[in-house]
C-alpha cells in the first residue's frame, strides 16, 4: 500500500500537489559572472518547499550538459542557458507566462 500525501489526501503516486504548486510559481532567469569570469544561470522563484529542487536540478543538469547546485531557493547551473531554460521548464511543468527571463 502506497502513502498518503498529508495535503491533499490522495496517494503519493496519484498526489497533484507538485502540479499545482508548479502552475503558481513566479520564476525568474538571470545570469551572473561569478569569480574567475565564469558565467552563471541563476533560476529564482522556486518555493522549494512544494517542488523538489534536487530532481529539477538533475534534470537539468543532464539537459544542458553542466554542472550546478542548489541553495537559498534558488538553482545555480554553470554556463549561459538562459534562452533555452523557457522552454525546459515549461517542458518540466511550469507555467510558460509565469517564467521571466531576464
Amino acid at each position: 500500500m502506497s502513502d498518503i500525501c498529508p495535503t491533499c489526501g490522495l496517494p503519493q503516486d496519484l498526489c497533484v500537489c507538485e502540479s499545482i504548486a508548479k502552475e503558481t510559481q513566479k520564476i525568474e532567469v538571470t545570469t551572473e559572472k561569478k569569480k574567475f569570469g565564469k558565467v552563471y544561470t541563476v533560476i529564482s522563484g522556486i518555493d522549494d518547499k512544494e517542488i523538489d529542487m534536487k530532481s529539477l536540478l538533475k534534470k537539468l543538469k543532464s539537459k544542458f550538459a553542466c554542472g550546478g547546485t542548489a541553495k537559498e531557493g534558488k538553482i545555480e547551473l554553470q554556463g549561459d542557458h538562459k534562452n533555452r531554460m523557457r522552454e525546459m521548464l515549461a517542458e518540466s511543468g511550469f507555467a510558460q507566462e509565469s517564467i521571466v527571463v531576464k
